[in-house]
This record gives structure tokens, C-alpha cells and sequence, in this order.
């Protein structure tokens, strides 16, 4: 073990005792309420995460790529591809997972089923289908539930496939969880409906798979779901922090920078830009900024270039020195985990252990 001070940075850093908390409480929410707690990896990428959600109780773990389903394929055997599986390419890359896994595919079209119903003939497997409804967040998912039926009975026809439940994302639901209440009213009643009417339509539908970190703790209130696919809530970030789906000391993951320059008044320069935290927004807030620092919660990255992150130190009375050590909440902790190799374990200021993020990028092999 060494101390958090001798890291190069910017480094990605974990908190262990915060992510272990938010880990075993989601798992014991979803035993509380009967529900199906399948996590998403799209936030950790590392089967060493993954392997801990599965030992506290996860039904199955989601992926949103072929690869991640194959890292992941070494620490579980229930697999969803939360991503519509269109293409010979990606369908045959999943169909090729080791036999013993159980895949279950989401998506919202003919095309994707024709594709994975091949590739699932060709590879000698059955795959199961959620077929993706739109509840409002309008991204993927179908809005007309006859179409969604029309799917399933095309997934039940399919030799290699088999309809095994329906699937939504309330990702338009942003709000703080004590404001959610009209429009968790409005998607409960929408799955409520399209659920009686794929059982009048003769489609029984076993599974509803839905859920997200900002309606994480209000899963149970949606009515008709069985399991639920979080992926932030493992490390949470400053977004889930300032829409009040978590608090501030739930944030366990953090950059760790180092203050290169102070020579401009006003402000000082960290050795983390865009390439270290992304360049996103808060979203769903009017937050400013691109990170805002653990020690200093009044100093925000005000803006970034590739290697620089120039802090705004107009509403601080800290006085930063060159050489010193801070840690930037990120305000998407998903992108950041992308752009980082290694994660680092700590508890207080000592690296307690590290690990690969394994799954980070597409694991394609460069053609000779």
C-alpha cells in the first residue's frame, strides 16, 4: 500500500468505504422490495465491480457493448445487452459469448430481431429478447405498444429467440426524488396499460426491466417492474449529487489533480482537462462548470483544454499553492472511468489496492 500523495496524476480514485456503502445499499433495497437488482457496468467497466454486485445479490449485470458483455462474462452467467443489437457484426460478437451465459438482448425493431435471430442460429444458442417500450425519455424504445407486441410475436416466432419480458429507461426523469412524483405517475401508469395490453394480446409478460440512478430508491413505486438496471450509483457523481439522487459524501469516485500554476490571478491551473473529465454539463441542472472540488465545494472547473482545468477561485477564500493535491468530482463519473485506465482503491489518504478498467473501449484488435 502506498500513500494517496506518491499517485502521478490526474488519477481516477475510488473511495472503497462510500462505493462498499453504495453497493450493499442498493442490494438491500432491492431485497426489501422483491425487486431484481441487475446493475448496469457502463459506470465501472471491471469485472472486479461487477463480481462485488453479484456477491451481494444481483439477479444479472447489463451491458450496453459486446465487449463489456464479454469482460463481464467472467464474473456472471445472466447477461442483458441493454442496446439495441443491429448488425452482423455485433450480433455475431454476442452470440459468441461462452455458452454458458444466459443473453437476453433489448431492442425496438424487425431489423435488430432478424439480425440476432442469425446470428443466434448460426452460433447454435437461444437468446431472450426485452423488447425496449419509449415511456418518455424518447431515445430508443417503441411509443406504440401495438408495435412493441408486433416485435414480440416476431421475437417468439424466431427459432433461436425467445421473448422473455419488456424493457423501458426513465432517463427523462431528472428531478430531485421528492419531485418525481408526477412523472413516475405518469410512466407507472403508461406501463401499467401497455402491460394489460400485451397480456390481452396473448404475450405474457414475465419480466419488465426499468430503473435508473436518479429513480433508484422509487423503483418500487413504478408499477409492473421486476428488475431495475442503475449503473451510476456505485461511484454517483456531482450530478447525481446536485439533482439530490445521492449526497455529497456518496461520491466516491474522484480525479485527482495536481495544481500546476497559479500565476494568473483569479484562478489556478490543474493538470486535469478535458482529457482526464470530459466535457460534459450537468446535466439535467443549471450547474456551471465541468468538476467541482471535493475539499473546496465553492471552486468549480471553470473551463478545460486538453491537459489543463482552470479552476475558479472568485467565490473561495482558499488560497491554492503550486504542487498541492485536490480531488474533482466529475459532473459524468461514466466518461471519466472510459478515460482512465486504472482505478485506485482508497481508504482515507492510502491506495489500498487498484484495478484494470477492463472493459473500456470496443476490445476490437487492430487489422494487419
Amino acid at each position: 500500500m502506498i500513500s494517496l500523495d506518491a499517485l502521478e496524476t490526474p488519477a481516477l480514485v475510488v473511495d472503497l468505504d462510500r462505493m462498499e456503502r453504495n453497493l450493499s445499499r442498493a442490494a438491500a433495497y432491492a431485497a426489501t422490495h422483491g425487486l431484481g437488482l441487475r446493475p448496469h457496468v457502463k459506470t465501472h467497466k471491471s469485472p472486479r465491480v461487477g463480481a462485488q454486485q453479484m456477491a451481494l445479490g444481483a439477479v444479472g449485470l447489463t451491458c450496453a457493448t459486446p465487449y463489456e458483455a464479454h469482460v463481464m462474462s467472467e464474473v456472471c452467467n445472466d447477461i442483458l445487452v441493454a442496446y439495441p443489437p443491429v448488425g452482423v457484426a455485433r450480433a455475431a460478437r454476442l452470440a459468441a459469448l461462452p455458452a454458458g451465459v444466459r443473453l437476453t438482448v433489448a431492442l425496438d425493431s424487425p431489423r435488430a430481431i432478424d439480425d440476432m435471430a442469425r446470428a443466434a442460429d448460426t452460433a447454435g444458442r437461444r437468446v431472450g429478447v426485452y423488447v425496449e417500450l419509449d415511456l418518455g425519455m424518447h431515445r430508443v424504445g417503441l411509443p406504440v405498444v401495438d408495435d412493441a407486441i408486433a416485435v414480440a410475436k416476431q421475437a417468439r416466432a424466431a427459432r433461436s429467440l425467445e421473448f422473455a419480458g419488456i424493457a423501458f429507461y426513465p432517463g427523462h426523469v431528472r428531478e430531485a426524488p421528492e419531485l418525481q412524483d408526477d412523472k413516475l405517475r405518469a410512466l407507472s401508469d403508461s406501463l401499467a396499460d401497455a402491460i394489460a395490453r400485451f397480456k390481452r394480446a396473448g404475450v405474457d409478460v414475465s419480466v419488465v426491466s426499468g430503473g435508473s440512478t436518479p429513480t433508484l430508491w422509487r423503483t418500487h413505486e413504478i408499477e409492473g417492474v421486476t428488475e431495475f438496471r442503475p449503473g451510476t450509483y456505485v461511484y454517483n457523481d456531482r450530478t447525481t449529487a446536485v439533482i439530490g439522487a445521492c449526497d455529497w459524501d456518496d461520491c466516491a469516485a474522484t480525479v485527482l489533480a495536481t495544481v500546476i500554476s497559479t500565476a494568473v490571478p483569479g484562478q489556478a491551473v490543474i493538470d486535469a482537462g478535458t482529457k482526464a473529465l470530459g466535457r460534459e454539463p450537468v446535466r439535467g441542472t443549471d450547474g456551471e462548470g465541468l468538476g467541482q472540488l471535493l475539499e473546496h465545494p465553492d471552486v468549480v472547473v471553470a473551463r478545460t483544454s486538453e491537459e489543463h482545468g482552470v479552476l475558479d477561485l472568485s467565490r473561495s477564500s482558499w488560497t491554492p499553492q503550486v504542487g498541492e493535491r485536490v480531488r474533482v468530482i466529475p459532473n459524468h463519473v461514466c466518461i471519466v472511468v472510459h478515460l482512465n485506465d486504472v482505478v485506485y482503491g482508497v481508504r482515507g489518504s492510502v491506495v489500498e489496492t487498484s484495478w484494470e478498467v477492463v472493459a473500456r473501449g470496443r476490445g476490437e484488435r487492430v487489422m494487419a
